[in-house]
């Protein structure tokens, strides 16, 4: 890269942020929400939305690779990698909302409608957060100011999960008033519209360094991305954020359905879901100050563990226990996020790696088959989550019978817990 810098200035680093708020409005409503809007609102079946979940993800999977190699491929007067933030965020806002629109349309037509708007919008996730997560590998070299500039970024997007979890069921709700079918749309037009927005100022607040230009004898996408695996600290991880994705997409996923049929309080979805969100929040704050002082891979270990206690305690308290359920969540999203903005520091170090290891820098593609990893965690989590309900034969809007409430609380805690062991214990 040509003007190397090893310092960001905290406008830089908030710009940046901006882009994962705005990637978050939309990760975190698909992640906490879609479930439950596809069962409950739309009216599919728990185990027809956990298809959709699984499928729509493990397409838009493929398309990484072919993704991170347009990014890399890319040169403008704006750079490489902001312009796709630019062009891309009207798009990205306008399908947010198409995705959670309810059609008048018989079983098979909503079916259909969800697979194509649901895979549109992913497909556009993919398009404008790959180079965005490209860029952050390009706008310093310092390892330290990369972990910095993580810990923004996580910070904000966690912000954008406050927002959303503590925003939408009241935005649903008014511009609704009772008909969810017309509450969620608006209500995500509104977001859409919001993210749109933070994508243009992270566009107009960031700067990239001078690449240089495109190699003439560059090979295939495909044969790039398979260089990947030669780069055995990216293999390490993308099989970490693996795990990690397909715990986060069983937990989300049932949270909603664990507060309003396990706990038994609808009315505290949201507020379930914003105190989680706030523990998200200042544990990617506190990992930029812990990392001055201990090693990455400590705070990785300790975190894992207080997230393994945290999710055993919900088995030992009661679901009317409702202090006790919100101090266990709020520590395991606090330790959780504690994890997150060290793996993704490592990413853009692993860049750095594979020059060395293979002899080329491939910073967009190396981000994509990391993105490709969580997406795969993500759609395999959704995936478990809606299967896990139809086994215990969820109902929805529906009182649960007590096998199924046990189901849920199972999908909710239990599967977490078994799979930060395993990762625990493959460090």
């Amino acid at each position: 890269m040509q003007n190397e810098k090893n310092k960001l200035t905290v406008k830089e680093k908030f710009g940046y942020g901006l882009g994962d708020t705005a990637s978050n409005i939309v990760f975190q409503m698909v992640a906490n929400f879609m479930l439950i809007f596809y069962t409950d609102v739309y009216g599919l079946s728990a185990a027809a939305a956990g298809t959709l979940l699984l499928t729509v993800r493990l397409f838009d999977g493929f398309t990484d690779p072919i993704m991170g190699s347009i990014a890399d491929r890319t040169r403008t007067k704006w750079g490489a990698y902001r312009p796709y933030l630019l062009f891309l965020a009207v798009p990205y806002g306008v399908l947010a909302c198409l995705a959670f629109i309810t059609p008048d349309f018989d079983a098979t037509g909503k079916l259909v409608y969800a697979y194509i708007t649901y895979g549109l919008l992913m497909t556009c996730y993919t398009a404008i957060n790959i180079p965005y997560g490209a860029l952050g590998g390009v706008m310093v070299d310092s390892p330290k100011e990369r972990a910095s500039l993580q810990s923004y970024r996580f910070a904000m997007a966690m912000a954008a999960l406050v927002i959303i979890v503590w925003a939408l069921p009241k935005l649903v709700a008014y511009f609704g008033e009772g008909n969810d079918r017309i509450g969620y749309p608006l209500a995500m037009a509104f977001m859409g519209t919001l993210a749109a927005i933070c994508f243009v100022f992270c566009f107009k607040m960031t700067k990239e360094a001078k690449l240089p230009p495109v190699e003439n004898n560059r090979k295939s996408v495909f044969t790039e991305f398979f260089s990947l695996f030669k780069n055995d600290q990216w293999v390490i991880i993308a099989a970490i954020s693996l795990v990690t994705l397909i715990l986060i997409g069983i937990r989300a996923a049932v949270a909603p359905h664990y507060i309003k049929y396990y706990v038994g309080e609808e009315s505290l979805i949201s507020s379930f879901l914003t105190v989680a969100a706030i523990g998200s929040v200042l544990g990617a704050v506190s990992t930029n100050f812990l990392t001055k002082y201990f090693e990455k891979k400590v705070l990785f270990q300790v975190a894992i563990v207080v997230v393994i206690i945290s999710h055993s305690l919900f088995y030992v308290v009661d679901s009317s226990q409702i202090v006790a359920i919100f101090i266990l969540y709020f520590v395991a999203n606090f330790a959780h996020m504690m994890i997150t903005p060290i793996m993704f520091s490592m990413v853009a170090d692993t860049v750095d790696y594979g020059v060395l290891k293979i002899g080329k820098r491939l910073t967009a593609i190396t981000f994509s088959g990391h993105l490709l990893a969580i997406k795969f965690g993500f759609a395999i989590g959704g995936a478990l989550a809606g299967r896990i309900l139809a086994s215990y034969n969820y109902v929805p809007n529906q009182t649960q019978t007590a096998d199924t409430l046990n189901g849920i609380l199972l999908a909710f805690c239990r599967y977490t817990r078994y799979l930060y062991d395993r990762e625990l214990i493959a460090d």
